[in-house]
């Protein structure tokens, strides 16, 4: 369960910033996860949960925003939704393909008093 260890790094970084910006209770934090990650909006939360004895987090909700998989085409610039990581552009048949969405994983934003 790599969530866990995930969600411990989210904390301290959230744990840093209220510091920073002299907030003593977060209330709300918006987590976006690309499907590249693997990793899993339940355990996310249930990793969350086990913050919630700090009062820093003590009744803070989490929501997650999922990102999926997109590709951009290098040789003719089409975009779209990549399905069962098949990495090929359905507009001209091109291997030549970056990964335009679905890497991420950051806080996008968080409230707090």
């Amino acid at each position: 369960m790599h969530e866990l260890s995930l969600m411990m790094g989210i904390v301290d970084l959230l744990r840093q910033s209220a510091a920073e910006n002299n907030i003593k209770q977060i209330t709300k934090v918006m987590l976006v996860v690309g499907d590249m990650t693997m990793a899993a909006p339940d355990a996310l939360q249930f990793a969350f949960q086990s913050f919630q004895d700090e009062e820093l987090f003590r009744g803070a909700v989490l929501e997650i925003r999922k990102e999926p998989v997109r590709g951009e085409c290098k040789d003719c610039s089409h975009i779209f939704d990549v399905k069962d990581f098949a990495f090929l552009c359905p507009s001209c048949s091109s291997p030549n393909v970056r990964v335009a969405s679905g890497r991420e994983l950051y806080i996008d934003y968080y409230e707090g008093e």
